[in-house]
């Protein structure tokens, strides 16, 4: 025989929570007094009264100090009359029911009307009316909500155990009968998932047992709805309910499902009744003695967990704020959205948790899903720290002394002296940006990590420039950007390396700086002339781009032809004339003018814009011969007496010192 048992059957988080609270409290000897029954449940309310809680139905006739609130909720008022009974609370209102609160509250402050879809005389809703400031319609079935007035507007909400198809079903009368209608469905996502488990189960067997106590709603709702699908169902409380021959054992199969307010031992007394007789005649003498020590048959069927210990469990409540996990605990546990990293869970997803803290001082169960990702995610970075790999990271916040990144869920410190190769004024700048980071300092232990990125931007400029490096070849031409300019030359950026045209190589003609020939962030064509890869040294030419203006001269200026030019020097023996940038000729002083003169400064001074002859023309030697006085007398240079008269004038020149004056001035140049 088949015995199929309901995934998610028995106590849900907030009774499970309730009860275990409650036996804590009474642990220290002092009376505990519930406002109202803990759990419809005969048999574990009678194990709570042997354990010293009791049930009152006002705080007025509590039998100690301290009272409970039970999951149900209560309405304001209640929680005025503790105090004013001066009585210690444990509010233990369902998280669930907690929100139906608020959600009524925050509508109903103007006097709106709410109608409340659920059982009148029960304790949840009974506590729900009183959170409402307006009017308040409850209605649980289709001929009550028909019987409605007419309304511009209202808010309609659920008990939070309403079966979902009730909900369904009375929300289109609703929608009717309301103009304006708010609804919200603030059934308990466990219940739902009870209910549908149920349903499915139901259509799956020949008979269904509905473990529970017989006066709680929620029980009695899976009954009903297991009953509509199979007529074989029956309600107990306990094993000794189930009457003989209720199903052929041998042959037919049998679903099994709890109330939420069902013990752990009352569901498996029932499995157990179904799948051996003679197991359970066994087991019937012990759990009679157990029965004054409910809290350890509980806890027998429980897990032991301890804080970051890495456990599977199921969801079973979803909320905005956080996520419910069973996970075989005597609590269920609790995950806070932030810890969350699965965005699209859904109940009776299983996901891997870590236990942050066994209990968080109000009997809860912390769990985190992230920090087992974290967990795996540093021994990626341990891996990627030892090969010397980047990461990346997001700069999250600015700390003394430099910036926190998150790395794939790490935090990560990046001190402000490694967050660039340059001085950083402001951190906060790096906030939101994505960094490539390297680990350089990393403990496991204490999982702590310091990350650089000056290392990797010095790393990737080194690589950078090693493949510039070897692309570069002398002799050839490459676009650069002046980067800086220097009294000796300027920098130039050739593709993530500098290289350093020197002044001499800016210009054939004579330059003092070179911004007389560049400007920084000009883009100029050179050309490399050296490399010395060991020192990193790159010698560039800009004047090389442009033709040897003596190379030109022959053309441009011939023998005999006249031109204007510029006096730039004077020396004892004559003129330096500048033709153009790079190109002197010289006016011997026996050429300055047409009678003989002492010294050159008698016909010519620097600056002087003259007219000159061409009288000879040496490339090779970088020699032009000029004369001034050719222009100025020409037609004495065709008669005899005055050729003899500038002949008996003449001063005798050395040519050869001449010579060798300019070719010491033109290295002086070079």
């Amino acid at each position: 025989m088949p015995i199929l048992v309901a995934k998610h059957a028995g106590f849900c988080m907030g009774v499970r929570r309730a009860v275990v609270k409650a036996m804590e409290a009474a642990k220290d000897g002092q009376g505990i007094s519930t406002i109202g029954e803990l759990v419809h449940n005969a048999e574990v309310i009678k194990s709570l009264e042997a354990n010293g809680v009791r049930a009152v139905d006002s705080p007025a006739k509590a039998t100690g100090r301290t009272v409970i609130i039970r999951s149900h909720g209560v309405a304001p008022s209640m929680y005025r009359e503790v105090d004013a009974c001066n009585l210690n609370a444990i509010d233990l209102t369902c998280p669930f029911v907690q929100r139906l609160h608020d959600i009524v509250a925050d509508y109903s402050q103007g006097g709106k009307p709410v109608i409340l879809v659920g059982q009148k005389d029960h304790p949840e809703v009974v506590g729900t009316i009183g959170w409402c400031g307006g009017r308040v319609y409850t209605v649980g079935t289709l001929e009550e909500a028909q019987a409605l007035p007419d309304m511009a507007e209202a808010l309609a909400v659920s008990q939070t155990t309403l079966p979902h198809e009730s909900w369904e079903a009375i929300l289109p009368v609703l929608r009717g009968k309301v103009k304006n209608l708010t609804a919200q469905d603030t059934i308990c996502t466990a219940t739902v998932l009870r209910q549908n488990e149920a349903r499915e189960l139901a259509a799956k067997v020949d008979a269904m047992l509905v473990v529970g106590g017989l006066n709680s709603a929620n029980t009695r709702k899976l009954y009903e709805t297991c009953k509509r699908i199979c007529k074989r169902t029956l309600l107990v409380e306990r094993a000794a309910d189930i009457p003989p021959g209720f199903a052929d054992i041998h042959s037919e199969s049998i679903g099994i499902t709890a109330g939420a307010s069902t013990p752990d031992w009352s569901l498996k007394e029932v499995v157990t009744r179904m799948t051996d007789k003679e197991q359970l005649d066994q087991r019937v003498s012990g759990e009679e003695a157990d029965k004054n020590s409910f809290m350890a048959d509980v806890e027998a069927t429980l897990v032991k967990i301890r804080p970051g210990q890495s456990v599977t469990g199921t969801v079973v409540q979803i909320t905005d704020d956080e996520v419910c996990v069973n996970i075989g605990f005597k609590s269920d546990g609790l995950i806070k959205r932030d810890d969350l990293v699965t965005e699209d869970v859904k109940l009776g997803d299983e996901i891997e948790v870590e236990v942050v803290k066994v209990n968080d001082g109000e009997g809860n169960v912390l769990l985190s899903q992230r920090n087992i990702l974290n967990r795996k995610a540093f021994v990626l970075l341990v891996e990627k720290y030892e090969n010397g790999e980047y990461v990346d990271g997001v700069g999250k916040e600015v700390v003394k002394g430099g910036l926190i990144c998150n790395v794939d869920g790490i935090r990560a410190f990046v001190p402000a002296s490694q967050l660039s190769n340059r001085y950083v004024e402001k951190i906060g700048e790096f906030v939101g940006q994505t960094l490539k980071l390297k680990i350089i300092e990393l403990d496991e232990q204490k999982k702590r990590i310091v990350a650089s990125r000056k290392a990797v931007i010095k790393e990737e400029a080194v690589a950078k420039k090693a493949q510039v490096w070897d692309k570069l070849h002398e002799g050839e031409v490459i676009r650069g950007i002046v980067r800086r300019l220097t009294d000796f030359g300027a920098f130039v950026d050739i593709g993530g390396v500098d290289g350093l045209i020197h002044v001499t190589d800016l210009s054939w003609a004579h330059v003092k700086h070179p911004s007389e020939i560049v400007k920084p962030e000009q883009e100029v064509d050179v050309k490399i002339l050296s490399l010395d890869p060991e020192r990193e040294r790159i010698q560039l030419g800009l004047k090389q781009m442009q033709p040897k203006p003596w190379d030109l001269a022959p053309e441009k200026y011939p023998e005999g032809s006249v031109v204007t030019g510029k006096v730039v020097r004077i020396t004892t023996f004559g003129a330096f004339v500048e033709l153009e940038p790079g190109v002197d000729g010289l006016v011997h002083i026996s050429q300055c003018a047409t009678t003989r003169i002492n010294k050159v400064e008698d016909a010519v001074n620097v600056g002087d814009e003259v007219n000159v002859k061409v009288l000879s023309v040496d490339p090779e030697a970088k020699r032009i011969s000029l004369s001034i006085r050719a222009l100025l007398e020409p037609e004495r240079e065709s008669e005899p007496e005055a050729a003899a008269e500038t002949t008996e004038d003449a001063v005798p020149v050395d040519i050869e010192a001449v010579g060798r004056q300019l070719e010491q001035e033109a290295q002086d140049e070079e």
